[in-house]
């Protein structure tokens, strides 16, 4: 049986400015990028990098590295998949899915992204949003987006503060856009449906984006009576959830594990599902925009959150796995 080799790289990168959310502040990206050749050179790329960086040095990621480096034969690499940290599983799932012709060229070619929602972080929207570049030109493929999105992140300052910001967006906004706010969990049942009941009726909210905190599934279901809410962060905690809630969900498949499954359900149209970026590489952001591209042929096509202008330029982010490869240290 033919051996397998698995190659990785770190990265490291830090963006624009700081992203703000309900959370913190998210300032920089770090992680490892994945070379996998099988049989006949077949190649395979990956890339690994949780939000909390942090995770990469803990005992877990520190095990699996440790059996991947032990296992060179296909049903080892197979076996071990379930066990994996979801990013290095989305990592080797990603590789071994293109070594097998599953995605890209043998596939007919990764697909480009489709127009993306704009990312608002979180303060006043309004200005932010002024200072943009036009949509059309910070779009990945610089394509004219049909329809403007927009992602707040909010849930970051005050309620009566961030309400008012609220209205001066809604002055802004043309009749045909649509609002996504998201509050990273970050609000409590009473400011959720505080949000709920001025929104409620407002033709341009196109959801409510993770609410409440991940335990108060009891509140999002009374919150999604009133107002369309997306889960997030729910997803990744109960990953049941992926087949039980009803409404939309925001899928981030760099966090998620395996994107074998995820392409398979989006090639065949599923609905209500929204993908959105981890802030990747360009090995990762492939997977992303391909994924996107194909939700967006589905039968419910929504922006993507490929949050436009909040990566650097540079070799990393190539669409060319190898030049991504040669720029990690």
């Amino acid at each position: 049986m033919a051996a397998w080799q698995l190659a990785r790289r770190p990265f490291r990168f830090r963006l624009p400015r700081a992203l703000l959310h309900a959370q913190g502040a998210l300032a920089e990206r770090r992680g490892w990028v994945l070379r996998l050749e099988g049989p006949e050179g077949r190649l395979g790329w990956g890339e690994a990098a949780p939000l909390e960086a942090a995770e990469l040095e803990s005992q877990a990621w520190d095990h699996a590295w440790g059996a991947l480096e032990r296992a060179s034969r296909r049903p080892a690499l197979d076996a071990l998949l379930p066990g994996l940290p979801p990013c290095l599983a989305f990592a080797l799932g990603a590789a071994l899915a293109e070594a097998d012709g599953l995605v890209g060229a043998a596939a007919g070619g990764w697909r480009p992204a489709p127009a993306s929602a704009l990312l608002l972080p979180a303060g006043p929207p309004a200005a932010a949003l002024r200072a943009l570049e036009r949509p059309a030109r910070i779009l990945p493929g610089g394509g004219h987006q049909p329809r403007l999105t927009l992602k707040w992140k909010v849930a970051a300052h005050g309620l009566v503060q961030e309400l008012a910001w609220l209205e001066e967006l809604l002055e802004e906004l043309p009749a045909g856009a649509r609002l996504r706010l998201d509050a990273n969990g970050g609000w409590g049942r009473r400011e959720a449906f505080t949000w709920a009941e001025r929104l409620r009726g407002e033709a341009r909210l196109e959801w409510l984006e993770q609410p409440l905190p991940v335990a108060d599934q009891e509140g999002l279901e009374q919150l999604a009576a009133l107002v369309p809410v997306a889960l997030d962060e729910s997803l990744r905690a109960d990953p049941a959830l992926r087949r039980r809630w009803p409404g939309w969900q925001v899928r981030r498949p760099a966090l998620e594990g395996d994107p074998r499954p995820l392409l398979a359900e989006l090639e065949a149209g599923r609905p209500r599902w929204m993908v959105s970026t981890a802030l990747e590489t360009g090995i990762g952001r492939r997977w992303v925009h391909h994924l996107a591209a194909l939700q967006a042929a589905g039968p419910t096509p929504t922006a993507p959150g490929l949050a436009p202008g909040w990566t650097p330029a540079g070799p990393l982010f190539a669409t060319d796995p190898a030049v991504v490869w040669g720029a990690a240290r």
